[in-house]
């Protein structure tokens, strides 16, 4: 059973979605969702990563989702997103070393969380570690501002359209329309975790190059898939594998089987 939870925070409460198993045996996961989605990116996934083995939680940053927006003056970063996950992480999972599963925003507050407590991280794994050119940081920064509200409906129109554009395989209508809701919690706000991840991205390969857990790299066939393909040399302890067959609403759509891949990489870690 998916239980769902609240963890008060210094600037409002912090929702999570979890599986947890009566007598855990193994270490506990933490999954971090992409910018503007929530925990529920995992929702499907989570029972086969738990396996009734494992405590796995799936928090909504700030801003995301069912958890408080924080305040708009300073900027939210992905330091203060990190926090917040620790903040989670110790109320619902306590000090005990765990591995990160990062989607994106997430990879990079899968690093910054292993910068701030690196002996509470076991691995990590990273579904996309773009290394952008500072044209091509331009670019996404671009293509990702807050677009304004109108009367025609242009934000919306977009967003449906992008879905549309970027729609992977196995992606039904459904989990596209779902998808779409979770844009829309953050009101004009929505953007804020792009912003976040695009001032964060030069800091974030620094740092993925200190990392010394074991580093997984799943490179899936969306947006980063070839900025990603760069990251082999920037690893200290890490391997990338490329899954062209999957895409953007790949972890919904195919549940089982990346729970598989993540399972193999879990159990080399813990031999």
């Amino acid at each position: 059973m998916i239980k769902k939870s609240y963890t008060t925070w210094k600037y409002g409460q912090l929702h999570c979605r979890g599986v947890f198993p009566s007598n855990p045996c193994k270490p506990p996961i933490v999954c971090l969702h992409m910018s503007p989605k929530s925990g529920r990116s995992y929702h499907e996934i989570l029972p086969y990563l738990s396996n009734k083995e494992r405590i796995v939680i799936a928090p909504d940053y700030p801003g995301h989702g069912e958890s408080s927006l924080p305040p708009s003056d300073p900027h939210v970063t992905i330091e203060d997103f990190s926090e917040a996950i620790w903040c989670v992480v110790d109320d619902l999972i306590g000090e005990v070393p765990m591995h990160l599963i990062g989607h994106h925003t997430g990879s990079m507050v899968s690093v910054k969380m292993t910068e701030q407590k690196t002996d509470r991280v076991l691995s990590l794994i990273n579904i996309a570690a773009p290394l952008f050119t500072d044209e091509e940081l331009a670019e996404f920064c671009n293509m990702f501002k807050p677009i304004p509200i109108d009367k025609e409906g242009n934000r919306f129109r977009i967003m449906w359209e992008r879905i549309m554009f970027h729609r992977g395989p196995g992606m039904t209508l459904q989990m596209c329309a779902d998808s779409m809701a979770e844009n829309l919690r953050a009101g004009d706000d929505y953007e804020w975790g792009h912003e976040a991840a695009f001032a964060y991205a030069k800091e974030y390969i620094s740092y993925l190059t200190k990392i010394e857990q074991p580093v997984f790299v799943m490179n899936v066939n969306d947006d980063t898939y070839e900025h990603t393909k760069r990251i082999d040399p920037i690893l200290n302890n890490g391997e990338r594998i490329d899954y062209p067959q999957w895409g953007h609403g790949f972890l919904s759509a195919y549940p089982d089987k990346v729970a598989h891949e993540i399972k193999k990489f879990h159990h080399k870690v813990e031999g």
